[in-house]
């Protein structure tokens, strides 16, 4: 199962559209506080999040906590973010890898980057282009490492194939 971490979200409305493409997947989802919404079940329902319930979403505190609950996410990550020296298909990514994406207006903390350089991806774009919108950079990127594995559990075909 892939895992797909915001760290310290803003947007509600990236987190709901990135929540929809893990539901879609089969993907986990991980938030790294401080969140700039609310996720309680009434601020979700009040949302019209119907697909929630699919999605597997846990809380950490910080990055450190994500790293004590889950040490393996450190031997199988990639960063994506504007400023990596290598663009992502270069990535070969494991069926449970961990993608990490930061926070709309500053991106991933640089200590952070620094530590795993050689792990940082980005998205090809024109120079004049900031970036994209984070919820589309989740399904490129989630949609890329399932590819590479074969799309596990996942539907090829929809109903026009009978």
């Amino acid at each position: 199962m892939l895992h797909i971490v915001l760290v310290e979200p803003e947007i509600p409305q990236n987190c709901g559209n990135i929540a929809r493409t893990c539901a879609a997947t089969g993907s986990r989802l991980h938030l790294v506080e401080p969140l700039g919404f609310d996720i309680s079940e009434k601020a979700v329902r009040r949302a019209g999040l119907d697909y929630w319930h699919l999605v597997e979403v846990t809380v950490h505190k910080d990055l450190d906590a994500l790293f004590r609950d889950f040490p393996q996410a450190a031997g199988d990550l990639w960063l994506a973010t504007t400023k990596a020296p290598q663009d992502y298909s270069k990535a070969r990514f494991s069926p449970d890898c961990w993608l990490f994406f930061g926070k709309e207006t500053a991106g991933l903390p640089l200590d952070f980057r620094e530590a795993y350089r050689e792990r940082c991806i980005r998205l090809p774009m024109v120079n004049e282009a900031r970036s994209l919108n984070l919820a589309n950079s989740v399904a490129i990127l989630t949609y890329e490492a399932l590819r590479q594995n074969g799309f596990p559990g996942l539907m090829g075909t929809g109903e026009m194939s009978r």
